[in-house]
């Protein structure tokens, strides 16, 4: 296949998606595909091979007057305007089957409010949480157990959240997470260990073993994800058999509620005690980081599946996804 490789793009983690992107590609071309390189750039022009992408509505993707030969898109974007549904958008437009969730799952999964509004409608047990700016929020927050942890609602990366230990701390960390996006989200504290587990599918979705985020740090923020040695990975992770078959079930559960497709990271805590473990959704990314040693792939590589053979997969599923969608009436 001709597999066009999307990163870059205009987010703050620009240059994680270069890596992630990098990486893919390199994935695609071991697996025997023939990959074309389109990088977004933080002004939001698309670029490849030294020429502007448009869009020809219906059509494809044109650069240097002409029609790029493509099969399939592969986005590796991360956060918004990659991975809220706005590429996405642009690629239907354009008539090009894509790795990944449509425009609604991505959106719905971007937004850390309307996710858990929807798992919460489907009693599905995460952490207590109030949306900032709407009425009675901050005698409602400071009902939560704290320490408080305050999120832009569509960011990625952990940019822009504080921890808030204090009830007077709160105004200063909303007041910061609203510099990033005007939706923001206060959630209770979880004392559980952070389990991740990587989803890959469409009608009928598996999961990865889980693994378990390591860290040196008071918590899993910026520098702790992307600083070289700050970080592990557990994979898969120390915990109860049991357990690890509920984190699998659950995060499935989340991947076909959200309507996600192709690939995505579910991450949860495990809170640990007398009897069951109790098992608490903390969110899912449709386009989590994708290098060879990101999470996603290296559980996947603990279940048995290598890394061109996953995104060899991923192709695959778009494809799937694309027939089955061009059979409706629009």
């Amino acid at each position: 296949m001709r597999v066009a490789v999307l990163s870059g793009g205009r987010s703050s983690e620009h240059d994680i998606s270069l890596l992630s992107g990098d990486a893919v590609a390199d994935g695609l071309e071991a697996a025997g595909h023939d990959v074309i390189r389109i990088t977004i750039e933080k002004s939001g022009t698309w670029i490849c091979g030294g020429d502007a992408v448009s869009i020809r509505s219906g059509e494809g993707l044109e650069a240097g007057g002409d029609l790029l030969s493509i099969d399939v898109a592969f986005p590796v974007l991360h956060g918004p305007f990659g991975e809220d549904g706005v590429t996405q958008g642009a690629l239907d437009t354009a008539g090009v089957p894509y790795v990944g969730s449509d425009v609604l799952a991505s959106a719905v999964c971007m937004d850390k409010l309307t996710l858990k509004r929807v798992c919460g409608f489907h009693d599905i047990p995460q952490v207590g949480f109030v949306q900032a700016f709407t009425p009675g929020w901050e005698q409602d927050a400071l009902e939560l157990e704290f320490p408080l942890w305050v999120k832009p609602s569509r960011l990625g990366s952990s940019v822009g959240i504080s921890k808030v230990t204090e009830p007077d701390e709160l105004a200063a960390a909303v007041e910061e997470a609203a510099r990033f996006d005007p939706r923001v989200i206060i959630e209770a504290n979880s004392s559980g260990r952070e389990i991740e587990c990587s989803v890959l599918g469409n009608e009928n979705p598996e999961a990865s073993l889980p693994g378990e985020i390591l860290t040196d740090d008071e918590w899993y923020d910026f520098e702790a994800k992307y600083t070289e040695g700050r970080t592990r990975i557990d994979a898969p992770a120390d915990i109860e058999e049991d357990t690890s078959a509920r984190v699998r079930e659950l995060a499935t559960s989340v991947f076909t509620l959200a309507g996600c497709s192709g690939l995505a990271r579910c991450d949860f805590f495990v809170e640990e005690g007398e009897g069951e473990s109790r098992i608490l959704l903390n969110e899912i990314n449709t386009i989590p980081g994708f290098t060879r040693t990101s999470v996603y792939s290296k559980l996947w590589k603990a279940t048995g599946l290598e890394y061109p053979d996953l995104c060899n997969r991923l192709v695959e599923l778009a494809l799937a996804r694309a027939k089955a969608e061009s059979q409706h009436s629009y």
